[in-house]
């Protein structure tokens, strides 16, 4: 059996650590700013959280695009040629059409590799929900499991992911293309923090209004262990971009006392999902209830 290596991308927010403890690898989607297209990566090389955070608290705004169909194509024929089988957890095809182009340039490579297999999973998810669907899947990996078994409980796990953001504003992620909202939702947000999940079908969704910061932030932690199952045994993910450490702090000890989860892991949102979403959002993510909720659906 050939060894099996897990891909996420640029989108999934696994820090440089998460990608070593785990033996993972991304591809990489870039940012443009002022014309220049930069390299997204998630160990921050190229420029730093608060360089990328700053620009945009300036009014400027930055735009992405999604991974290149040539730096599929390295990242497949590097690690095929090592040996490896590959399974690609890419960010939600509602946010981004990574997967498909991952998958076109995958049919390309294997036709050079007819012994070697490629899975390019739609995770439903962005950020650390991607992320944590990748790091579910490489610990099937280290478990020893066919490539086959590691698809098919990947994709199972999928809908099992409970996201729960708040944003500084929403105009970011609107400018962006990466919320789907009734016009009825943007109407009135004065003074008040929406709280968005990633939906059944993977479209980052607002389904909650809070007034108040703070109260946006318990609201997370609420949300989350009203869903949450086996906390004990979980860690319990935190991203934000670019939040105050007392606000970091807050977060962590309301987790602590409310979920009380085997660990947190905070992470800082990745220049792809920074772009998009702007300053002083924060995202909270772990395992439980499975999602039902679709945004089509309640619009209907």
């Amino acid at each position: 059996m050939r060894p099996i290596k897990v891909l996420v991308d640029s989108c999934s927010d696994v820090s440089g650590e998460l990608l070593e403890k785990y033996n993972m690898d991304y591809v990489r989607m870039n940012t443009v700013y002022q014309g220049k297209e930069t390299t997204a990566s998630l160990t921050w090389e190229n420029y730093s959280p608060q360089e990328l955070y700053g620009v945009m608290r300036g009014g400027d705004r930055i735009t992405t695009t999604q991974v290149p169909a040539s730096e599929f194509d390295r990242a497949f024929r590097q690690y095929l040629g090592e040996g490896f089988d590959i399974v690609y957890v890419g960010c939600s095809l509602k946010q981004s059409g990574s997967v498909n182009t991952g998958t076109v340039v995958a049919k390309e490579v294997l036709a050079d590799f007819p012994d070697a297999k490629i899975e390019c999973i739609d995770s439903l998810n962005a950020s650390l929900g991607e992320g944590m669907i990748g790091i579910y899947a490489a610990n099937l990996v280290n478990e020893g499991l066919s490539f086959e078994e590691v698809v098919e409980k990947t994709l199972a796990i999928r809908k099992k992911v409970n996201q729960f953001v708040t944003v500084g504003t929403l105009e970011w992620l609107r400018k962006a293309g990466r919320v789907k909202a009734s016009s009825a939702f943007f109407g009135n947000l004065m003074g008040v923090k929406p709280i968005l999940i990633s939906d059944i079908d993977g479209y980052q969704t607002p389904v909650k209004k809070v007034k108040g910061r703070l109260n946006s932030i318990n609201a997370l932690v609420d949300m989350l262990a009203e869903n949450i199952e086996n906390a004990a045994e979980q860690t319990i993910y935190v991203s934000h971009a670019d939040c105050s450490q007392e606000e970091i702090n807050y977060i962590k000890a309301a987790i602590k006392e409310k979920i009380a989860p085997k660990a947190i892991e905070v992470i800082y949102m990745g220049p792809i999902i920074g772009a998009s979403i702007g300053p002083d959002a924060f995202g909270i993510w772990g395992l439980g209830k499975e999602v039902t909720y679709s945004v089509n659906e309640s619009a209907k």
